[in-house]
């Protein structure tokens, strides 16, 4: 599990909302830079081009990827570790060459994987195709969470829009490409019909959360989460929550307020901890949920089941899951 070590090892500090990020950031654009300047120069158009390469930033892209490309294409997952934060990825030289040189990239958006761009912006390309999640969705650039792939709405439309670029770069193969867009779709039926049913039954059902990682799951199986949003969102970016938050949420748990804690299994830091201690001790079930597609045995659709079934037995048995390689532990 990846750590987001505060400033300070008290659980309630003072908010410092820039400075720690932002020195992360400029880390990581210094090291970046010098992988450009690798990628630059080893990268040649004369390089013999032997079928079609896709990229999914993030494993669950490269998974629907996958699943609508067939054997038209060779693809390739870069972030695909589950026990490590997203947010703190930093490209290899290697990495960064495979990017370059691929015909179709399929990138998140909205911050959370912004190293790719500026390798895209330093190298050319005239085959590359770019599909960014948040510009397919049609959502504004100060969009807060960039956790798209957890709304059932965003998996076909990135399915479409994979669907048109690899008909574009293979025309040949376009109505194999369309008709795995209908059956990837096709597959999340049986999804939506549980987070339907569930909503059906326990509509309203209040939650809380560590961060906004499946806040979208959570809203369409009709949850309604207590959580400040500020106080989501300051953990997701690093930033220290208010003493008022930090508050609220622990009066959630001590008083019963919920019937589940959801929180983020690929990041934890001493206050995210304490938040996990008091929902055991108050008898609150908890659901760790990821950010990374947890491989082998998962496919997009089967993952997104297995965290929605998790999400139902913690509410209606009292049954924590803390990992999906498990059946979590009866309380």
């Amino acid at each position: 599990m990846g750590k987001r070590e505060p400033s300070a090892c008290s659980r309630l500090r003072r908010q410092e909302p820039a400075a720690a990020g932002s020195l992360r950031r400029r880390r990581r654009s210094a090291a970046l830079l010098a992988v450009l300047a690798v990628t630059c120069a080893a990268c040649s158009p004369t390089v013999e081009r032997r079928g079609v390469t896709a990229i999914g930033i993030e494993s669950q892209y490269a998974d629907v990827l996958s699943q609508i490309a067939g054997p038209h294409a060779s693809v390739r997952a870069i972030e695909t570790n589950p026990n490590t934060d997203p947010h703190e990825y930093e490209a290899s030289p290697a990495i960064a060459r495979e990017i370059a040189a691929a015909d179709l990239i399929v990138e998140n958006g909205l911050g959370y994987d912004s190293w790719v761009d500026r390798i895209i912006a330093a190298t050319e390309n005239p085959r590359r195709h770019v599909i960014e999640v948040r510009r397919v969705l049609g959502l504004p650039r100060d969009t807060s969470n960039p956790h798209l792939w957890y709304d059932p709405k965003t998996m076909p439309a990135v399915a479409r829009a994979i669907a048109a670029a690899l008909s574009a770069i293979e025309p040949a193969q376009q109505a194999y490409f369309r008709a795995n867009e209908r059956k990837f779709d096709a597959s999340l039926s049986k999804w939506k019909k549980t987070l339907a049913e569930f909503a059906a039954k326990n509509a309203g059902t209040p939650v809380a959360v560590t961060e906004p990682v499946a806040d979208a799951l959570l809203e369409a199986a009709g949850c309604t989460i207590l959580t400040p949003q500020s106080l989501q969102l300051a953990i997701m970016n690093g930033n220290d929550p208010s003493p008022q938050d930090v508050a609220t949420q622990e009066a959630l748990l001590t008083g019963h307020r919920v019937k589940a804690l959801i929180y983020n299994r690929q990041v934890s830091n001493p206050l995210t901890e304490s938040f996990l201690e008091l929902a055991r001790k108050n008898g609150i079930p908890v659901v760790g949920v990821y950010e990374t597609m947890p491989t082998p045995g998962y496919s997009y659709q089967t993952w997104m089941q297995a965290e929605t079934e998790a999400l139902i037995r913690a509410v209606t048995r009292g049954v924590s899951t803390v990992t999906l390689a498990s059946e979590g532990s009866r309380r």
